[in-house]
């Protein structure tokens, strides 16, 4: 067991990620000084990222995991070892800024109800631009399809200031998650079977089940690579996108919503396979298929997961539920910023 010295854990998930560290935990380790312990967990790493580490970091502590166990029972096998009040969850390939982490252990003992957050995430490639994976803060539409400030759809934005404010979101972008470890744990973490995304959109809606707040602090700003893991556009993004998606809804919507909007999301998906396949993508049709089949071939898990999940259900919080659908608004309206949508989240309090 690591016993974290401070309240803060920042915890890195690597895999043959020497390159990454070699680049980014320098600065991680010299902000740590602000308040948080550095551990990196090793996932069965093949190269000598594990020895590189404990030569170069001496302040770092790590652990091995013998068996690689992918993202979310990666960190299912390392924060079981990790005790701390608060863990941060830290994708290799993110930059940090100076000053990145007070902010958001600021928030999180200020606003009543902060379950989770992130912070702003702009793109390591074209660094005035926000990310796709979480930028100004992440939010659902009235059918479940997820959004961001900062991003909508394969729309980035420019970080012109216009989002540093401190908001309440629906999801925080799990690769740099800020959460309490009680409650981590006592709502069952990253869901392990949905491997690779949508892992922190279920745990932040869980979280929102129970009633509680997740957060976007805008005064903290880190930098990410994008596509490390899975590569944006890629048939396997596209696959988890469809599937996991759909999981999500059966796993937490309301009862007396659940019934009308998973035929009716099944639906759509059956007009955008369609698409595809009118305008060419074959492949792209093939892998929403494939994404259906494997819902429905799991549907007896994810039913049994809905019913444990149910029990640590109170009061809903659907702040940063935007009413009305993001696909109109994106492609029938063009409106393809958020300014646009004429909608404003809610301040943290």
């Amino acid at each position: 067991m690591i016993v974290s010295t401070h309240e803060t854990a920042v915890v890195i998930l690597t895999y043959n990620g020497k390159h990454w560290h070699e680049k980014f935990l320098p600065e991680i380790v010299a902000e740590a000084s602000t308040g948080y312990d550095v551990i990196v967990a090793d996932n069965a790493s093949t190269d000598d990222t594990f020895q590189y580490i404990q030569e170069q970091f001496p302040t770092v502590k790590t652990l091995h995991i013998p068996v690689n166990k992918g993202f979310s029972n990666g960190y299912a096998e390392a924060l079981k070892q990790i005790q701390a009040k608060y863990y941060v969850l830290l994708s290799a390939d993110f930059e940090v800024t100076k000053g990145w982490f007070p902010p958001l252990i600021n928030a999180m003992k200020r606003y009543q109800g902060l379950a989770a957050c992130q912070p702003k995430i702009r793109y390591w490639r074209e660094r005035e631009y926000f990310e796709y994976a979480g930028a100004g803060g992440g939010f659902m539409d009235k059918y479940g399809y997820l959004f961001c400030r900062g991003r909508i759809f394969t729309e980035l934005e420019k970080d012109l200031n216009q989002y540093d404010d401190d908001i309440e979101v629906f999801w925080a972008s799990g690769g740099c998650f800020m959460v309490r470890a009680d409650l981590y744990h006592k709502h069952g973490g990253l869901d392990n079977d949905l491997y690779a995304h949508m892992e922190e959109v279920d745990l932040c809606w869980r979280l929102k089940n129970a009633g509680y707040k997740i957060g976007y602090i805008g005064q903290s700003t880190v930098y990410h690579v994008g596509g490390s893991v899975i590569s944006y556009g890629s048939p396997q993004k596209l696959f988890y996108n469809f599937r996991n998606n759909l999981i999500l809804l059966l796993k937490n919507e309301s009862r007396k919503r659940l019934w009308w909007l998973l035929p009716y999301r099944m639906f759509l998906d059956g007009i955008a396979g369609a698409r595809a396949l009118f305008t060419g993508r074959i492949s792209d049709t093939y892998t929403i298929i494939r994404a259906h089949f494997s819902f429905y071939g799991s549907l007896g898990k994810w039913l049994k997961r809905r019913r444990e999940h149910k029990k640590l259900v109170s009061h809903r919080n659907e702040e940063g539920r935007m009413q009305r659908s993001i696909v109109w608004q994106f492609f029938v309206l063009r409106k393809r910023t958020f300014d646009k949508l004429k909608w404003q989240p809610k301040k943290l309090q």
